[in-house]
């Protein structure tokens, strides 16, 4: 169980983690906003409360793995792997950059610590499939993370997927919806319904848990939750808000692939707690 104190900790986490993304998309000038600000509470209680990893050894063979499918909110898993020491901070400023290891979208073979490339989405659930059969056939107790979009739920693939992962009992599988209601062109329910998500895993045959995803206690509770149950895969709904924490950004479907200009940078820094100079919080 985890402390009262703790829970504090990662919540002054995800602010900073929130001004790198912010800082890191404005240099960039191109990125997503949005989905990148709504998935931060999700990301570091992965990687500062649930899953086993090591920096050190990114390949180690007991890690847990995180497979980010919604590839386009590569910023928030560059943030949260620089504070946990995968590679140095101060290479945050080079998203987007010519030559630089943090893409657009993540490539596994230039980074040490990602588990997969993505971009094309729908695809990520069933790379968690793939690594947690063989898991499973190889004994072991690693667990494996898949974020998802809500949007991305759309597609056939991920229904494919969760078939598979319910017919083989992969029970090592957590899946994670991203669920802040809006994609590219509006309103998930507008551009093609996904209501009533809980159902629709149900039948499938997963168990299902539904968690307030912007909310670190309620996040963690969730995960835990998850890894306790056998014989079928489980997945948390994170119910979030795009664009959370920066008050012109939230529920806005312009910000999906948005990014601030100077003046908005210091108006949503100053909105996350204390202004800082671009780059502070990376030296």
């Amino acid at each position: 169980m985890f402390s009262k104190a703790y829970v504090e900790a990662l919540e002054e986490k995800c602010k900073e983690i929130r001004k790198d993304i912010l800082m890191m998309l404005h240099e960039a000038k191109s990125g997503h906003s949005g989905g990148s600000l709504s998935s931060v509470e999700v990301m570091a209680a992965l990687y500062f409360y649930k899953m086993r990893i090591n920096p050190a050894d990114p390949r180690w063979e007991g890690r847990d793995y995180f497979i980010l499918s919604k590839g386009h909110v590569c910023p928030t898993l560059y943030s949260v792997m620089s504070h946990a020491g995968f590679f140095p901070r101060e290479e945050l400023s080079t998203l987007r950059k010519m030559g630089s290891r943090l893409q657009g979208h993540p490539h596994m073979h230039k980074l040490p610590g990602l588990e997969n490339s993505s971009g094309s989405l729908g695809q990520g659930l069933s790379i968690a499939n793939g690594i947690a059969m063989a898991l499973k056939l190889d004994k072991k107790p690693n667990r494996v993370y898949c974020l998802m979009g809500d949007g991305e739920i759309q597609e056939g693939q991920v229904w494919e997927a969760a078939m598979t992962a319910a017919h083989y009992g992969l029970d090592n599988v957590c899946a994670i919806i991203d669920y802040n209601n809006l994609e590219i062109d509006g309103f998930v329910e507008d551009v093609m319904g996904i209501h009533p998500l809980d159902e629709k895993w149900k039948s499938f045959n997963w168990h299902v848990h539904e968690c307030d995803g912007n909310d670190m206690a309620s996040v963690m509770k969730a995960l835990d939750h998850a890894a306790q149950l056998k014989r079928r895969p489980s997945v948390i709904i994170a119910h979030t808000t795009k664009g959370r924490g920066v008050s012109f950004m939230e529920d806005i479907d312009l910000w999906h692939g948005k990014v601030p200009n100077a003046d908005q940078l210091d108006q949503a820094i100053n909105q996350l707690e204390g202004a800082c100079s671009l780059y502070k919080s990376w030296n």
